[in-house]
């Protein structure tokens, strides 16, 4: 955490700010206080985005699939202004450093725990999928190492499976390196691309690099649309596992439900 700036607000909504999490393309997310002593995180959206037309309806999904699949397996909404003049989300603080800085801190994991993470996170995307959500955006730095298990964070670019998407045709939407092909391609998305993004973190937590390798972001997307994920350091029985998530055809790759049995054998 980092001290607040002068810039920063010393309040939202009810919320008084004691420092700053984290910030990115979307606004910035703050670690507040409610009245009676509560630790949440609260995510203030960037000026400029809260006056896009279309961009309140965005977040206002956002937070609406974020209460679809609960807070088992992710931070749970506590209060939100979708109509404020920057708006804003709280949610539960999950104490606990994202999969990212863990393996910059710890070095990559061993097999084992990398199969206990890959089944944790496979169930949440049964219950992810189960809700009619497609994350997205799954990361090691979307994925929070805390005490009772990983959890999910960040469903900014998500969107609810059965209603139209938001976000304007022929734009593609992710991190490059765990983005699926047809994310890159622009092209009908549904639960496969996070099944593909999931492969990818585990060989990120298995070997502390991504499955595309290193390079610009054109080289790294074309690689992600057209070449081989790198899978040479994994153990041969994860790579058994992981392999088929990599497929180019989204309904070649197993499901969430089917990769959770794969990595919880009897």
């Amino acid at each position: 955490m980092r001290p607040l700036t002068e810039d920063d607000p010393a309040r939202v909504g009810d919320y008084t700010l004691v420092g700053r999490l984290g910030s990115g393309a979307m606004g910035t997310v703050y670690l507040g206080r409610s009245r009676g002593g509560r630790r949440v995180a609260v995510k203030l959206v960037s000026a400029g985005l809260a006056e896009e037309t279309t961009f309140r309806d965005r977040f206002r999904h956002e937070i609406a699939n974020m209460r679809k699949v609960g807070s088992f397996w992710t931070a749970g909404v506590v209060d939100a202004d979708p109509g404020a003049a920057r708006p804003w989300v709280a949610t539960e603080y999950i104490e606990g450093p994202t999969l990212a800085e863990h393996v910059q801190n710890r070095g990559p994991l061993p097999e084992n725990e990398v199969r206990e993470l890959g089944a944790a996170l496979a169930e949440a995307l049964v219950s992810v999928h189960q809700a009619g959500v497609i994350h997205r955006d799954l990361k090691p730095g979307n994925i929070l190492i805390s005490g009772d298990g990983p959890r999910v964070i960040d469903f900014g670019i998500s969107r609810v499976l059965d209603q139209t998407a938001l976000t304007a045709t022929g734009v593609a939407i992710g991190t490059p390196g765990y983005m699926s092909p047809e994310q890159i391609e622009a092209t009908d998305i549904g639960p496969a691309s996070d099944i593909f993004s999931l492969a990818g973190v585990l060989v990120y937590a298995a070997t502390g690099n991504g499955p595309f390798g290193t390079g610009s972001i054109s080289s790294i997307l074309y690689a992600v649309a057209h070449g081989q994920p790198h899978l040479d350091d994994l153990p041969p029985t994860l790579r058994a596992v992981l392999e088929p998530c990599f497929a180019k055809n989204p309904a070649e790759r197993p499901d969430a439900a089917q990769l959770l049995d794969t990595l919880t054998p009897d």
